[in-house]
């Protein structure tokens, strides 16, 4: 299993974070920053989450990181 990357340095979220949320049901930027604190404060991590979110959503069930 790869390394976990940061994506939202500001509330330490990382991208498995971002994934795990996906699979449980998150399905925007919205839902992330209510669930784990994505994009409350500076913002720059919006695109990526955004992106990952997407990536999840489309990634076959089961799907590992």
């Amino acid at each position: 299993m790869p390394a976990a990357m940061y994506v939202c340095i500001c509330s330490a979220v990382t991208d498995r974070d971002i994934r795990n949320a996906v699979r449980e049901g998150a399905r925007s930027l919205s839902d992330l920053s209510m669930a784990l604190g994505v994009a409350t404060c500076c913002g720059c991590c919006a695109d990526c989450a955004k992106s990952l979110v997407v990536e999840t959503r489309s990634d076959p069930p089961g799907g590992d990181d």
